[in-house]
């Protein structure tokens, strides 16, 4: 098996990384969201439980998994949960999800991270100067439509940096972004919350103040709390905003020494996680928006464009009521603050892929990272040029969404009762710089598959109306106009061309699983500890 050397420069650095791993465009547009379309502070409570029986249960499982096969030789899924069931063959496969979310993701992610990119220069620019709300809109539409080929090339540079970053190894490339970015994003954070709760009615043009909208969120409404719609978007979000469930987690602590910490690492970059999320991306959107539109109008707004749309659509109009040149500081303070959250992400998203090219191929560094940009990007086009046919939006659902809940379900069943709740709390607690309550040993091997399964099986009709495209066909059915009809069938075509080359791409990853089986059982690179 593979020996390169990489490691980690710093236990800070390694906390700062895994903490940027998690916090992503999600905490700041996509929590937003959930919490307004869930009742605001009735969605908390729910958020705050699944994380304490779903998020940091499973953070703790997967940093434990990556340490054990890291002290192995491994440094990818298939072949850390191989390890953990080694007579077993089919858990190497279910670590093919581990490969496959991470490079589906990262071909719609770094197109979304590049628009922050896009967004600053415009900020600069002053170009939405004068734009009325509807233009501000607008323009959303016309930068990924082609008029000017601007997207393009914002998301090929954010191709190359991430490849280039990658390129330069854990310590030399990934830790050091991680040291800068993570603390710009949360000074960005800061000062724009700062305006967000102290904007005040009747200044620069709001109606309201910035305040009502933290009120709305921390006032729960507890006749709704135990609505399962609450406690299935409260799960939910808890996968997109910890990166749990795609294998990047395991990979980064695979670099791990044999009893350097887990326990404590896993539960700082949660609880940093939380923090960004809850405090700032809450404080930033929602009193900005209800400042202006109100809790209705900011409902509306939600229900209407959602998180993309208020990050896009909405907030660089806003800006613009600030004056001048607080709308450039505004702008190049919110979109660079996506786009240190954007960047911290992805580049999590080629080191399991890298890892897996090293081990198994011999590739080298820069090889394997510009393979894994090339791989982006070709996978990465259709998002980019059907964008308006819902090719995003595919990729977003099966790899952003369907792929965690699925991974995440399999490994935590794998890590408790396969591999075994003993030796699984030996893993968590080895080396560890704080007592982890043991009722978490309970909650691992218990509660947190009962979630997941429960979460997967009410998934189950969506995907099965995701499968058959039941709400395309439905406007179809509705529709007497021939071409809004042809525009839907059109749309359902690249559908499926999106879904045809995710399953392609999951099974060609499979197919490298078994070669790279093959080769070590020829070149008989199976240890004793990796075949007991």
């Amino acid at each position: 098996m593979s020996k390169h050397n990489e490691s980690w420069g710093s236990r800070v650095g390694l906390v700062l990384a895994m903490a940027g791993n998690a916090v992503g465009l999600g905490n700041f547009l996509r929590f937003p969201v959930q919490a307004v379309q869930n009742g605001g502070g009735a969605f908390i409570i729910p958020y705050l439980v699944c994380f304490l029986l779903m998020g940091l249960p499973l953070l703790f499982v997967e940093w434990s998994m990556g340490r054990f096969g890291g002290s192995k030789g491994h440094h990818s899924t298939p072949f850390i949960l191989d390890s953990m069931a080694p007579r077993q063959f089919i858990w190497k496969y279910v670590g093919v999800f581990g490969i496959f979310t991470n490079i589906a993701v990262a071909a719609y992610y770094c197109y979304l991270e590049s628009w922050t990119l896009g967004y600053i220069w415009h900020s600069v620019k002053g170009t939405f100067s004068g734009m009325s709300s509807t233009e501000v809109a607008g323009f959303f539409n016309s930068y990924t439509g082609f008029e000017d080929y601007q997207n393009v090339v914002f998301w090929i540079f954010c191709l190359v940096l991430n490849t280039y970053i990658l390129s330069r190894g854990l310590s030399g490339g990934v830790e050091k972004v991680a040291k800068i970015g993570m603390p710009l994003l949360i000074a960005f954070g800061v000062l724009l919350a700062v305006r967000g709760v102290t904007l005040k009615a009747g200044s620069a043009g709001a109606e309201h103040n910035g305040t009502l909208g933290l009120e709305y969120l921390w006032t729960p409404d507890f006749s709704t709390i135990w609505t399962p719609k609450v406690w299935l978007a409260a799960a939910g979000q808890i996968f997109f905003t910890l990166s749990v469930g795609m294998g990047s987690i395991q990979c980064y602590a695979s670099y791990l020494r044999k009893r350097d910490d887990v326990a404590l690492n896993a539960m700082s970059a949660g609880w940093m996680n939380e923090f960004v999320e809850v405090v700032l991306g809450a404080a930033v959107v929602i009193p900005i928006t209800v400042g202006y539109f109100g809790i209705e109008g900011m409902g509306k707004l939600v229900s209407e464009a959602g998180g993309l749309g208020l990050g896009f659509r909405t907030l660089p109009y806003l800006f613009q009521q600030w004056g001048p040149v607080l709308a450039v500081a505004a702008g190049v303070l919110w979109f660079g603050l996506l786009f240190f959250a954007g960047i911290t992400s992805s580049l999590a998203m080629g080191t399991p892929v890298m890892g897996f090219l090293r081990d198994e191929f011999g590739w080298k560094r820069h090889s394997a990272a510009w393979g894994f940009g090339a791989i982006v990007f070709l996978l990465g086009l259709p998002t980019v040029l059907f964008f308006q046919y819902g090719a995003f939006d595919e990729y977003d659902f099966w790899a952003g969404t369907v792929s965690l809940v699925v991974f995440a379900m399999l490994e935590v069943i794998l890590f408790a009762w396969i591999f075994g709740m003993r030796k699984g709390w030996d893993e968590i607690t080895r080396g560890a710089d704080i007592k982890v309550p043991i009722v978490f040993k309970y909650i691992i091997q218990f509660i947190t598959p009962a979630i997941l399964i429960f979460v997967f099986v009410n998934s189950l009709p969506g995907i099965w109306d995701a499968i058959t495209n039941k709400a395309l066909y439905a406007e179809i059915a509705k529709t007497t106009n021939p071409v809004a009809a042809a525009a839907l069938k059109k749309k359902i075509f690249y559908v499926n061309i999106s879904r045809s080359l995710l399953l392609a791409t999951w099974v060609f990853i499979a197919l490298l699983v078994y070669l790279a089986y093959r080769k070590r059982k020829r070149e008989g690179r199976f240890t004793t500890t990796d075949v007991m």
